[in-house]
């Protein structure tokens, strides 16, 4: 018998070398395609705008930024076990609420009001935590029934009137108390030149990501929200860590409360309205952030100094505030393309 060569034409690697460069490319595109507009725009502002390269301008945006990002966190965390939580809006606009009747009220020291935050932060995390783990109560649904409950409660509590120090009370007598000067400084102040909540900030973030990513609590939150059955199934109390996860999250909302009841400097009944969006919008914008495709401590934080960069960016080229809300939107829905599109078709 003999054998004739084949007369097949030869396998050639040309289009699996290009396809393989187009998934490095795009894999490229999607591991670091959002810290790249980060850099792209702080670079274009700081070119275009001395003032935006002002030292005092960057501690400015990374304060103002800090209450979203810490919220934030708070939503990061709850995402992290499958969930997401609506409510830390409201549970920031309730500390400042709660700072202020504590403080100019009921005449305590700075300790006292902030010791009173934290508590009602944490509280409405354990109510969350019931209605969700314990009652069956879908996360979105369950955190945004809070969130109309805390912003009813917070006109109850002041009888739908912002607090002040001096104001006239209802008895006709004055409100005995005032914010102190050292729960003011929680914002206002520095450390070696840097607010302090900025510091805060920083610190959290770094605690959060030690947590997440560094402890078997964190990875047991990821466990669960990526099967919560096969984790169940595996000795693991599933509702115990979601629960620890929404009252972490009004934990952190809390802090964030008190950083913008220090920058207010009074009980205004509609702080925290607009944290929420802002918070979620950090949160979503930080599953984009390395190619995770996954909440993610560090991704949250860029998303925050991002927004920040825009705002601060397009305030000192005097653009209008609703310019700003679409740019901002803009970006969020280029994060979600990174995160749940270009990402899909990175893994196939």
């Amino acid at each position: 018998m003999t054998l004739t060569p084949s007369t097949a034409p030869p396998v050639t690697a040309g289009k699996p070398a290009a396809a393989g460069a187009g998934q490095r490319v795009q894999g490229a595109v999607v591991t670091y395609g959002f810290i790249f507009v980060t850099v792209a725009l702080f670079a274009f502002f700081s070119l275009t705008e001395p003032t935006f390269r002002d030292s005092a301008t960057l501690l400015d945006t990374l304060r103002y930024v800090s209450v979203a990002a810490i919220l934030g966190l708070g939503v990061t965390l709850t995402m992290a076990v499958g969930g997401m939580d609506m409510s830390v809006g409201a549970v920031a606009g309730l500390g400042v609420t709660v700072a202020a009747k504590t403080m100019v009220i009921y005449n305590q020291v700075g300790a006292v009001a902030v010791l009173a935050v934290i508590a009602a932060g944490a509280l409405v995390g354990l109510v969350n935590a019931l209605l969700i783990v314990v009652l069956k109560v879908p996360d979105m649904l369950a955190t945004l029934g809070t969130l109309f409950v805390i912003q009813g409660l917070k006109l109850i509590l002041v009888d739908g009137q912002s607090i002040s120090p001096g104001m006239t009370l209802d008895d006709g007598t004055t409100a005995p108390g005032k914010f102190t000067e050292g729960f003011l400084s929680i914002d206002r102040g520095t450390v070696a030149g840097v607010p302090i909540s900025v510091v805060i900030f920083a610190g959290l973030t770094l605690a959060a990501w030690i947590f997440l990513s560094r402890t078997r609590w964190g990875r047991v939150l990821y466990a669960i929200g990526s099967n919560p059955e096969a984790t169940r199934l595996a000795g693991v109390r599933v509702g115990a860590y979601r629960a620890l996860a929404y009252v972490l999250s009004g934990v952190l909302a809390s802090v964030g409360g008190l950083i913008l009841a220090s920058r207010i400097g009074q009980g205004d009944v509609s702080a925290g309205t607009s944290q929420l969006l802002e918070a979620v919008a950090v949160a979503l914008v930080g599953t984009s952030v390395l190619g995770r495709g996954k909440p993610n401590v560090w991704g949250t934080a860029l998303g925050a100094v991002l927004i920040g960069v825009i705002t601060t960016g397009l305030t000192i080229k005097g653009l209008p505030y609703y310019t700003q809300d679409v740019v901002e939107g803009a970006v969020l829905i280029l994060a979600l393309v990174f995160s749940f599109t270009l990402s899909r078709g990175n893994r196939r």
